[in-house]
């Protein structure tokens, strides 16, 4: 390829995955309102779901985002009561994110999220399995490339 040749839009990956994510945002929307959380508070919550008592700056490390991004969507968790944030035993300096009750129930009724994108998708589990470890190979070697 030459440096005058442009690519039309679908023939880019980036873009390809760029508009399937908001494809993918789009289908989720309404079950998200439904459960009462945005799409960022849900990933805070899926980190908290993997492991609880982060830190904010641990929560944006995990999702790749800034902890100012982060902190509008913990508060406002906070605020319906899916976590709570504490002060660490072993640090003073630090604030723990933990989920309460209602949080961890939570994570019961995300199950339609997956079943979406699945039904929608029209790949079977072993392709979607298959396409996400892509994707991660994909993001693991473009953060290679800016450390």
């Amino acid at each position: 390829m030459t440096d005058d040749t442009t690519l039309p839009l679908d023939s880019q990956l980036c873009f390809s995955i760029y508009s399937a994510s908001i494809a993918i945002n789009r289908v989720y929307k309404p079950m998200l309102d439904g459960l009462g959380v945005t799409y960022t508070q849900y990933l805070v919550l899926s980190t908290l779901w993997e492991k609880d008592g982060l830190t904010i700056s641990a929560i944006a490390e995990r999702l790749a985002l800034e902890p100012s991004t982060i902190t509008p969507a913990v508060k406002r968790l906070e605020a319906a009561d899916f976590l709570g944030r504490k002060r660490s035993t072993t640090d003073e300096r630090l604030v723990e994110v933990h989920l309460t009750a209602k949080g961890r129930n939570l994570r019961t009724r995300t199950g339609c999220l997956t079943d979406a994108l699945l039904r929608h998708s029209g790949f079977t589990v072993p392709e979607m399995i298959d396409l996400n470890q892509k994707v991660q190979k994909l993001r693991d070697g473009m953060r290679q490339a800016l450390a």
